[in-house]
């Protein structure tokens, strides 16, 4: 069998660590252990720390894109990125996206936010 990287990626999901195995690219992999050394710590915690900013900051751009493009309200795009609605105008404004927000928007973001506090 031809392997070219194996490593072994744990996830938090509901306060336990799942095993994922991923192949990875060698340069990856060495890249990974070099950032271990530097900081004096476990590759494995490493790569946990890197798979879970990934995940957040992918979810964030993926919410920010889809409110971008005109698909989502930004109280959704907060919802789907796993932000506050504040923290998620702060996003938009690191990244240069203007703010879409007309009547329709508001009336919309109002009937989320009053099913929220209800529930």
């Amino acid at each position: 069998m031809n392997v070219k990287a194996y490593i072994d990626v744990y996830t938090i999901v509901y306060e336990k660590m799942e095993v994922l195995s991923i192949r990875v690219p060698k340069e990856v992999r060495e890249e990974l252990e070099k950032l271990a050394k530097l900081e004096g710590r476990d590759r494995a915690e490493i790569t946990r720390e890197i798979l879970v900013e990934g995940v957040r900051e992918r979810r964030i751009r993926a919410a920010l894109d889809l409110y971008r493009e005109g698909k989502v309200t930004l109280w959704k795009a907060a919802e789907l990125a796993g932000l506050s609605l504040w923290e998620t105008v702060d996003e938009l404004t690191k990244r240069g996206i203007e703010l879409q927000y007309g009547s329709k928007e508001l009336e919309e973001d109002l009937r989320a936010a009053l099913s929220e506090s209800r529930s």
